[in-house]
């Protein structure tokens, strides 16, 4: 059967893995970060992000077609092909006008070409290598998806996060200083212009950097109370930044509240007004605030947008305002505003610092999926040599519709019929709820991780989020699922599938302490991710021995296909949960999925599992 095999496995497995994980991760997971650095909102990434999981929900219904249609190994080069030039037009639209729309469809169509690669690549290896084969090399398989995983979130990241921070101007740190001991000060929109601070270059400057002011706030201002001064002040800020083109227009607001139905805002009006987090106030009770200025000193180079950033700070001093500003050639003489909010429950001195950064975050993501595009292109010409081929990798002589249509329907017809009906409900429902909490939270972790403290996140920088989430995280997801596989080898799945929905359920406790104390500490980020994606790589094998035990029996290959589609339509839950945390907060959010961890304990206790199954499974593979 495979005569023809020329390749050690060694040669083409460890590649052939390690490509069929980059796309998911650069559709799913490169994709939720590069659009947060370039300004989308959590609604909006999590919406567009979402859709993009469409192409693994509906792969089953063309799988027939790889089946039956020309070959295994055609079917995965091309792929990998469309892929290579897919991300290449990726890196080439970024800097565009209408990125957001180009990348978008780019990354739909890189996620049918990765979903149809990964269907052609399971197939290959089950034909290229004989039982013994497949249950040798299954933990190499595995590895190396993982390890694609590790690259895509974690050294990807960190590449694009040394650009961000090494290719804009120099840094300016702007500090702001409390002192409780001094008189009542009323802050007002700073005066003057760029002129007095010519440098000969490009450079951020703040006239107003060290400012010093009082935690107390005066009642009045000229009759008026102070409160509704600050929160004059603060709209006025607002208005000069837009006006002078620093942040966009909110041209879309009157749209965007017509085309929303009129239940659902007051349903979010009510959402945010009980539960939510509200850190936009203009300032809190008796708290004094402040306005800074940032300029630049020279006119930047035609068509070139500075895109400053404003990270750190401290608890007690809030930036409020935009932390993301535009500079270009059109308003660099003038000065942009920053507003600021003091804890009035302030007793000591203290001081806080607000790093600008201004890195070509365009640049960085291009120079990333570039990276990526010369890798596909080298792994798909390696592949033609060393993929080899098996004499069993055909196509269907009865490839036709008639057949096809035949096929396609016993699968789907034997996939709910092989359980009385009350188990295969309940095995449905187990597929598209268990993982109910986790498409929420993995849409907002790296948004939570970016964003600055005064907005409720962590400030961390790209570089850092992708060491903590991308390579931290994914070596507790692994130690995790190794050693869920090692304790249902011995005790079957039966037995551990609700110690491990406990332990998928209980560990997003982690995120919960994090956005509470948001303790930004680089070390307690590090174990809180480690433990949180442990919990989950412990309790994901449960879902994934479920999957093999429903897909057991004839169309084995089919079932499995369907399976791993609902399982995708589960993820695309994700899609709400920007919309939530926007309304409602980090913290209080993170809370939500706490209470949706009910339905993963709900489902894994509704469904019929064999007490052998997982025992036999892990042995044989």
């Amino acid at each position: 059967m495979k005569g023809n095999k020329k390749r050690s496995p060694w040669a083409w497995i460890p590649t052939l893995y390690f490509a069929q994980g980059l796309p998911y991760v650069a559709v799913m997971t490169i994709s939720v970060i590069m659009y947060k650095r370039l300004g989308m909102s959590n609604t909006d990434i999590a919406i567009y992000t979402g859709w993009l999981g469409l192409p693994w929900v509906i792969k089953p219904f063309w799988s027939p077609f790889v089946d039956l249609i020309k070959t295994k190994r055609w079917w995965t080069l091309t792929m990998q092909w469309i892929v290579a030039f897919a991300l290449a037009g990726i890196a080439f639209t970024i800097p565009t006008e209408f990125y957001v729309q180009f990348t978008l469809a780019i990354f739909m169509l890189m996620g049918f070409a990765s979903a149809t690669h990964d269907i052609a690549a399971d197939g290959f290896y089950m034909l290229a290598l004989d039982e013994h084969e497949q249950s040798f090399y299954v933990g190499i398989r595995s590895t190396f998806y993982r390890v694609a995983t590790v690259v895509g979130q974690g050294l990807l990241v960190v590449l694009a996060g040394l650009i961000e921070m090494n290719s804009g101007l120099e840094p300016l740190e702007m500090q702001l200083m409390v002192d409780p001991d001094m008189p009542a000060t009323v802050a007002a929109l700073p005066a003057g212009s760029a002129d007095n601070a010519k440098t000969g270059a490009p450079a951020f400057f703040s006239a107003m950097n060290g400012e010093k002011i009082s935690v107390v706030a005066p009642e009045t201002i000229d009759g008026i109370a102070f409160t509704e001064y600050a929160a004059a002040l603060r709209d006025s800020v607002k208005a000069h930044n837009t006006l002078h083109g620093f942040i966009a227009a909110e041209q879309e607001k009157a749209n965007a509240d017509k085309a929303e139905a009129k239940q659902w805002s007051a349903f979010r009006l009510w959402l945010k007004e009980t539960f939510g987090d509200d850190r936009q106030a203009a300032a809190p009770a008796n708290a004094n605030v402040a306005v800074m200025a940032v300029g630049l000193t020279e006119r930047p180079d035609e068509d070139m947008a500075l895109i400053v950033n404003f990270a750190e700070g401290d608890q007690s001093i809030k930036l409020v305002s935009d932390e993301r500003l535009v500079f270009t050639p059109d308003n660099w003489d003038k000065q942009a505003y920053l507003f600021f909010t003091v804890d009035p429950k302030i007793k000591e001195p203290v001081s806080a610092t607000f790093r600008a950064t201004s890195g070509n975050i365009p640049m960085a993501w291009s120079v990333v999926f570039i990276v990526l595009s010369v890798f596909f292109f080298i792994v798909v010409i390696y592949h033609n040599w060393a993929l080899p081929r098996p004499d069993s990798d055909r196509p269907s002589a009865e490839a036709s519709a008639r057949n096809i249509s035949l096929g396609f329907i016993d699968a789907f017809k034997t996939f709910f019929t092989k359980f009385p009906v009350g188990q295969t409900v309940a095995a449905v429902v187990f597929m598209l709820l268990y993982r109910f909490p986790e498409a929420q939270l993995t849409k907002i972790i790296q948004p939570f991780l970016l964003d600055p403290i005064d907005k409720g996140g962590l400030g961390l920088t790209t570089g850092e989020v992708g060491l903590v989430y991308g390579t931290i995280g994914i070596i507790g997801l692994t130690i995790g699922g190794i050693i869920g596989g090692m304790v249902a080898a011995k005790g079957g799945l039966k037995k551990w599938l609700m110690p491990m929905a406990w332990s998928m359920s209980l560990t997003c406790l982690t995120f919960v302490y994090l956005s509470m104390f948001q303790d930004h500490s680089l070390l307690t980020v590090n174990i809180c991710v480690f433990i949180e994606q442990f919990g989950y790589g412990f309790g994901f094998t449960a879902y994934m021995l479920y999957l093999i035990y429903y897909s057991e029996g004839k169309y084995k290959t089919s079932h499995y296909a369907i399976c791993t589609g609902l399982m995708a339509l589960s993820m695309m839950t994700g899609m709400i949960a920007g919309w939530i945390q926007e309304t409602i907060g980090y913290s209080h959010f993170f809370i939500w999925t706490m209470i949706c961890c009910v339905f993963t304990i709900g489902v894994a206790m509704i469904v019929k599992v064999d007490p052998s199954f997982g025992k036999k499974q892990i042995e044989k593979e």
